[in-house]
């Protein structure tokens, strides 16, 4: 009684020092280092007044990604470590990607899962399994779940017409359990045997659709939280494998970097394409996450404003959370005390800010 009594007290503590949002409480609450960011800006609606990213991990080799809250209480994200870049300490064998977990209550970090098969997005379904897509370079190519009770993992697919994907990057669930991925290629030097980048569709029954290939070189993907609306990222930088480039040569050709939005019919199916944010001539957005009330938040890794972008339903840009001049790649929210509290990867980092508005969480198994 006592333990559960003291519970409600720290919520309620937490809620008020979030409306009240004086600075003290941020120095308190986060056990992280300020950054040296610019401040954040925007509406209150979304933004408390003196909110500010902490970095709270500084451990990746080359980019943190797909940062999600566990049912348990902690923060899974990716660590994507390029071969070409991140090798064991003799310099001779390579790594292929870790998986962190870190936890709040602590602070402190360490390895979930080593090699991770490149792993890129994480999500968390409805009873609680890690969804993690993996990449290419040394990496897997697939979709796999991971029971985090037992720590078993299955491959839920791993080729799509009898041919390997790309390289996947990004995955969203809506509240029908069906699992919805990205197929770019950004580096590896294994094959490339689709036809182009898609977007794709798990059913609960195994059966694997290709839904959309109107969406260019398609990276994050977000089902809204009415389950009406469907957004995809475009960021194509014009390469297969971007760690081939000669030094010398010209940087990659910025090509369809766009938020794009679809109308999400009930079967699964997408309909009526339309941008809502065109970022050229610069790059664009990577992964992007939803608050409860439809809010999106999108890691930008435009070269001239990299940060978080927060865009209401209609496209339009509430507020704006600088992360200097590091690329951020992507985002997600915590759950139960730190149901406010945005995680950001940018860098080899992990970062917080207190938000206004609660993540969106898929309903619980009922």
């Amino acid at each position: 009684m006592f333990q559960h009594s003291m519970t409600v007290v720290r919520c309620v503590a937490l809620a008020f020092v979030l409306a009240v949002a004086q600075p003290a409480f941020s120095t308190e609450f986060y056990s992280g280092t300020d950054p040296g960011f610019p401040p954040p800006v925007g509406e209150p609606s979304v933004l408390p007044a003196g909110a500010k990213l902490m970095k709270v991990f500084d451990g990746g080799c080359v980019l943190t990604e797909g940062v999600a809250a566990g049912h348990d209480g902690f923060m899974y994200f990716s660590d994507l470590t390029f071969t070409s870049r991140c090798k064991d300490p003799s310099g001779l064998y390579l790594q292929a990607g870790n998986i962190w977990k870190y936890d709040p209550q602590t602070g402190k970090a360490e390895i979930f899962r080593s090699p991770s098969g490149m792993s890129n997005g994480i999500k968390f379904d409805a009873a609680g399994n890690m969804v993690a897509a993996l990449g290419a370079d040394y990496g897997g190519r697939m979709l796999v779940r991971t029971d985090m009770k037992t720590g078993k993992s299955i491959i839920l697919t791993g080729l799509f017409d009898g041919q390997p994907y790309n390289a996947l990057n990004d995955v969203t669930i809506d509240e029908r359990g069906r699992i919805y991925f990205s197929d770019p290629r950004y580096l590896g030097h294994e094959p490339v045997m689709q036809p182009g980048f898609a977007v794709y569709r798990l059913d609960p029954d195994g059966k694997v659709h290709r839904v959309i290939t109107d969406g260019g070189k398609t990276n994050g993907v977000l089902v809204s939280p009415d389950q009406k609306t469907f957004y995809v990222v475009s960021n194509d930088n014009g390469w297969l494998d971007m760690n081939r480039i000669v030094k010398g040569e010209a940087p990659p050709f910025q090509a369809h970097h766009v938020l794009q939005a679809y109308d999400l019919a009930p079967d699964g199916t997408m309909s009526n394409r339309r941008v809502l944010v065109d970022y050229a001539p610069y790059s664009g957005p990577d992964g992007l996450i939803s608050d409860a009330v439809g809010n999106m938040y999108v890691a930008l890794r435009a070269e001239n404003r990299p940060g978080i972008g927060i865009f209401n339903p209609a496209g339009e840009e509430v507020a704006f959370v600088s992360t200097g001049s590091e690329l951020p790649t992507n985002v997600g929210f915590g759950r139960g005390e730190e149901r406010k509290v945005l995680y950001v990867t940018s860098g080899k980092s992990l970062y917080k800010i207190a938000m206004v508005n609660d993540g969106y969480e898929l309903p619980p198994v009922k």
